[in-house]
């Protein structure tokens, strides 16, 4: 495989670097200038607002159900974590895949990878059955969208380089009627897309004005003009970017970061709960093995970073191990190693994803990633006009230096600061790949948008038994072992006595009743089972905690104390196989919108397992076939859970119309007289 690079070694790093400390004079406060008129209005059926995964998949959902779908995307490619994100190696657990139980449209990605590769495994990773190249990803997940297009006798329209600035509602604010986006392109004869990082582009995306690196031209997206069906809109908007930008900008009720401990979240890192720290953000990036030592100069902010680096544990630290984890291409085969795969050889690609690597872990109201209301409001992003996107820049700033810092590290460092003097070697037979060619498609070679693991999540609307709005809790998908001591003495005696009360499954009426105390109570072995799933899910419950200090890479930082639950606990990151449930992608206040991704409502424990790539798919696609069935039958997504636990007739046409397209609902034998989920792995 022929890739062009631009070797980020020596000065080319550093001018790199110092690229990404002179960063263009705006500031999270800068409000953008009134907009001009529209240069465009662009009609849809189905809104869909983000390219990942999930946006992809309610596109694809979309447009095979004959509607006009318009589907925007802050970067110039397709497919998210796949893609611009660069986290190209599928996360799945054994059970589900080996049994091929998910959405029509995730297996026919996996076979196109398969069938491009002529194997699913191209890069013989072992972290996944599937590591690829995420430029290949953006060009295969399109072709799927065209191709669905076609089938579908839909329309797509794809607004790349786009993000949404305005939404307006109708007169009683419980619809939106339009929104106003920005597209952006480079001014003719500048430096192409990519070129910058997004740190140093992501401020002027949000401004309406022409720039001196980029053109822009304001969208107004507008439901399309068929004949009106009473009350009912004529489209529907679907959340599925990665931070929750528009459940942030229509300002519907959302969490961020910690939910308190309860009895429901028992786990949970803390009491009063704690917006500021969410998960770790990676910029990924590829790294190939050369047969000659390379020159690798030091870049000027690496010693601010170098005491976070680490292999993390004895088992892991092994060079080989951690090139091999994602290696995303290899051309032939070396000799077989301990991690169940073949030695790197000169040619290999890796993708880079390390918690104690690449991973930007900040946690604290000075350095957080994704702001929360409160920042939003103080930084007048609320305010008519006032919206740039709803994260830190300088946060993204600091992320870009670590994951360079950390390519330093793997190919020069001697430290590590988990393990000691002593553990880390040099490995300078290795480059940086880079280029608008190279697998992440950036002239810089980080990946065009972080790996987000958490965002914004919205708080459901209330519904019989969830009062203060519905949420997918730790409790509904976890394996953990309850009983050890850990959370007897966590939890108060209330506390934990109504936590086994809510495990108790179908005797919870009668353990009530009869006040049976804990020690003798028999937990359900499943999740929690929704009449509303319209959707699956399995991954394990899979934290990248936050820092406890400012900034996250300061000498001596440790993790946020109680984030991973101990070591002893029995099963303490399993999860059952989970559903997704409607009620968890209707947001409150909007009756035209739905959620997909990780932005759905769940906790930030849930959200560790419902973050992955094959949930992404599902959900989005359960988004997609919602809005269309919702436009056809004249009928708001909330009417159709409304009455729960009551029989919805139409909710039941809706899970039909699921299953029969293709996207599962419910794992093989679920039922809540089945107890023999164990088996799931």
């Amino acid at each position: 495989m022929k890739l062009s690079r631009i070797i980020l070694t020596g000065q080319s790093l550093l001018t790199l670097a110092l690229g990404l400390i002179s960063l263009t004079s705006l500031t999270s406060t800068t409000l953008a200038a009134s907009p001009r008129s529209p240069d465009e209005t662009v009609e849809c059926e189905i809104l869909v607002i983000g390219g990942g995964l999930a946006g992809a998949a309610a596109a694809y959902e979309g447009v095979l159900a004959g509607r006009t779908v318009c589907l925007t995307e802050i970067t110039d490619w397709v497919g998210g974590q796949v893609s611009s994100q660069g986290t190209s190696a599928l996360d799945e657990r054994p059970t589900q895949r080996s049994r091929l139980f998910y959405p029509r449209g995730y297996l026919e990605l996996r076979q196109r990878i398969e069938r491009k590769y002529r194997k699913l495994n191209p890069g013989d990773c072992w972290v996944s059955q599937s590591c690829f190249l995420p430029s290949d990803a953006h060009k295969l997940l399109f072709d799927i969208l065209q191709d669905a297009t076609k089938r579908g006798k839909g329309t797509l329209k794809w607004f790349p380089s786009t993000v949404v600035k305005e939404l307006e509602f109708n007169s009683t604010g419980q619809q939106i009627e339009g929104a106003i986006a920005i597209e952006h392109k480079p001014v003719e004869g500048t430096s192409p897309l990519n070129t910058f990082t997004l740190s140093q582009t992501i401020e002027d995306w949000y401004q309406y004005e022409d720039s001196s690196r980029f053109e822009k031209t304001i969208l107004r997206f507008v439901p399309q003009q068929n004949s009106p069906q009473g009350n009912f809109p004529n489209w529907y908007v679907i959340d599925a970017t990665e931070t929750g930008e528009i459940i942030a900008l229509a300002d519907v009720p959302y969490r961020l970061g910690i939910d308190p401990r309860s009895h429901l979240e028992p786990s949970s890192s803390s009491a009063s709960g704690d917006p500021y720290c969410t998960q770790g953000f990676t910029y990924t990036f590829a790294m190939e093995q050369t047969e000659e030592p390379q020159t690798h100069q030091m870049p000027s902010f690496y010693p601010q970073y170098q005491p976070y680096y680490s292999y993390e544990l004895e088992r892991l630290a092994d060079f080989e191990g951690v090139f091999t984890y994602r290696r995303i291409f290899s051309s032939r085969k070396g000799k077989p190693i301990r991690w169940g795969v073949t030695a790197p050889v000169p040619g290999d690609i890796s993708m880079q994803n390390w918690t104690w690597g690449n991973d930007y872990r900040p946690g604290t109201s000075a350095d957080n990633l994704v702001y929360t209301r409160e920042q939003l409001q103080a930084l007048g992003q609320l305010e008519p006009g006032g919206w740039m996107g709803g994260l830190r820049t300088e946060a993204l700033r600091r992320g870009e230096e670590n994951a360079l810092g950390y390519f330093y590290w793997l190919v020069a460092g001697t430290t590590d600061s988990q393990l000691g003097d002593g553990v880390k070697q040099p490995h300078p037979n290795h480059r940086y790949l880079s280029g608008l060619d190279s697998p992440m498609g950036t002239v810089h070679g980080l990946s065009k948008y972080p790996y987000m693991r958490e965002g914004r999540r919205i708080i459901g609307r209330p519904y019989y038994g969830y009062p203060e709005g519905f949420t997918i809790w730790e409790i509904d998908i976890a394996r953990r072992d309850y009983r050890d001591d850990y959370y007897q003495q966590l939890l108060s005696p209330p506390t934990y006595r109504s936590l086994w009360r809510a495990l108790a499954g179908l005797k919870t009426v009668s353990v009530i009743k009869e006040d049976i105390p804990p020690a003798e109570i028999t937990r359900r072995t499943r999740s929690t089972i929704y009449p509303d799933s319209v959707g699956i899910g399995h991954y394990a419950i899979d934290f990248h905690p936050c820092m406890t200090l400012s900034p996250p890479e300061a000498p001596g930082n440790t993790e946020r104390q109680g984030e991973r639950v101990p070591q002893s606990i029995k099963d303490r990151a399993l999860a059952y196989p989970f559903q997704i449930p409607l009620r968890a992608m209707i947001p409150q206040k909007i009756d035209n919108m739905l959620v997909a991704g990780k932005i759905i409502a769940n906790s930030h424990i849930a959200a560790a397992a419902y973050r992955v790539h094959s949930f992404e798919w599902s959900s989005g696609a359960a988004a997609g076939i919602t809005a269309a069935f919702a436009l056809e039958t004249g009928t708001f997504p909330y009417q159709l859970v409304d009455e729960l636990p009551r029989r919805e007739e139409q909710l039941q046409a809706l899970r039909r119309r699921l299953e029969a397209n293709g996207n599962p609902t419910v794992f093989p034998n679920t039922s809540i007289f089945n107890q023999s989920w164990d088996d799931w792995k």
